[in-house]
C-alpha cells in the first residue's frame, strides 16, 4: 500500500527554540522520500522522528540561508555513513553553488555513498530520473535566490464498473483492456475512454521564504498538500515585505484563492511563543484543512477526491 505523508522536522524561522527546531521537511510519496530545506539539527530531528538516512531518495534545498541548509552537512555525512544504496539527488539553487560546496565537504569524511547534484539555474521542469512524478521549481521572491518546488503525479484513469457491466466486460477482458487501450466486445470495438473517467494526480507544493510573487501561486495552484512559510502575524507586514516573508494571512489567502486542500503553515519566527493568532488570522481566509505545523507531526496527503 502507497504512504503519501509529510514528517515534519522543525518549524521555526532563523532563530531554533526551545521547542522548534530548525526547518526540516521529509516527505513519503511511495518509495521516495523528499527532503526539504535540512536546517541545522536535522539530523538529530530524523532519529525522534523515525526517519532513517536510506528514506531519503532527494534533496531540495529553497535557498541558501542558514535556517533552510546547515543541516545539509551532516545529512550528507550521514548518507554516506550509512552507506545509503540508491543515488541521492539534490536540487539547489545554481547561484548557491559555492555553499552547496562548503557544505558538503564541511569536514573529512569517507564517501561511500552516491550524491548527484542538480543545481537549479532557471525555473522549469527538474530531472526526476524516472520517477513516477513531475518535479518542478518556481522562482520565489527573497532577498537571495529562492526556488519552490512542485511534485505533480500524472492524471490516470479510473474504471466505471456501471460501465463495464452495461457492456459484458468482465475478467481478464478489463486488463486486457487497461493494457491495450480498446478491445473488440460483440463485434465492435470500446476503448478504454468509454468506460473509464480521468483520475487527477496529485500534487504537493513547498514554498519556503518569499513575499507574494507569481511564482508563490504558481506553486500552490490545485495543491492537494501545500507546505508554505507564514513567519509573521499581520501586525507585522511590514517586517515581512522587508525581509521577503509572508503572515499567516496572506499565506492563507494565497492559498484559498489556489484551491488548496490541505494547508500546512510553518517556518514561525521566535518573536510569537504562542501560534493561536496564526491560526487565528489564517482561518479568517481557508476554510479547508488548516494545520499548525509542530515539530514532529505527520501530516498525511489527503486521500484522491
Amino acid at each position: 500500500m502507497s504512504q503519501r505523508e509529510l514528517v515534519v522536522l522543525g518549524t521555526a524561522s532563523q532563530v531554533p527554540t526551545r521547542h522548534r527546531n530548525h526547518n526540516g521537511y521529509l516527505l513519503r510519496w511511495d518509495g521516495e522520500g523528499l527532503l526539504f530545506d535540512p536546517g541545522e539539527g536535522t539530523q538529530r530531528q530524523m532519529q525522534y522522528a523515525g526517519v532513517s538516512a536510506t528514506d531519503l531518495t532527494r534533496i531540495c534545498v529553497t535557498h541558501f540561508h542558514g535556517d533552510h541548509s546547515l543541516g545539509l552537512a551532516g545529512v550528507i555525512q550521514r548518507i554516506n555513513l550509512d552507506q545509503v544504496p540508491h543515488p541521492v539527488r539534490a536540487y539547489y539553487p545554481a547561484s548557491g553553488q559555492v555553499f552547496f560546496d562548503r557544505l558538503r565537504q564541511a569536514t573529512a569524511f569517507h564517501e561511500t555513498a552516491e550524491l548527484c547534484p542538480h543545481p537549479v539555474a532557471e525555473a522549469g521542469v527538474l530531472p526526476a530520473d524516472g520517477a513516477p512524478f513531475t518535479l518542478e521549481a518556481m522562482r520565489l521572491s527573497h532577498p537571495v535566490e529562492a526556488f519552490g518546488y512542485r511534485l505533480t503525479e500524472p492524471d490516470g484513469r479510473r474504471l466505471l464498473p456501471e460501465k463495464l457491466a452495461a457492456l459484458g466486460i468482465g475478467g481478464p477482458a478489463v486488463g486486457r483492456l487497461q493494457r491495450e487501450g480498446g478491445i473488440e466486445v460483440d463485434g465492435r470495438r470500446v476503448t478504454l475512454a468509454e468506460v473509464s473517467e480521468v483520475r487527477r494526480g496529485q500534487r504537493f507544493a513547498f514554498v519556503m521564504d518569499t513575499r507574494l510573487c507569481e511564482g508563490a501561486q504558481a506553486l500552490a495552484e490545485g495543491a492537494d498538500l501545500l507546505v508554505i512559510e507564514a513567519t509573521f502575524l499581520s501586525a507585522d507586514a511590514r517586517l515581512a515585505e522587508e525581509h521577503g516573508h509572508l503572515t499567516a494571512a496572506q499565506a492563507a489567502r494565497l492559498a484559498a484563492e489556489a484551491g488548496v486542500r490541505t494547508l500546512v503553515l510553518t517556518h514561525f519566527s521566535q518573536r510569537y511563543p504562542d501560534l493561536a493568532g496564526h491560526l487565528a488570522e489564517a482561518r479568517e481566509h481557508f476554510e479547508g484543512e488548516l494545520v499548525i505545523a509542530e515539530d514532529l507531526a505527520r501530516v498525511p496527503v489527503p486521500a484522491r477526491r
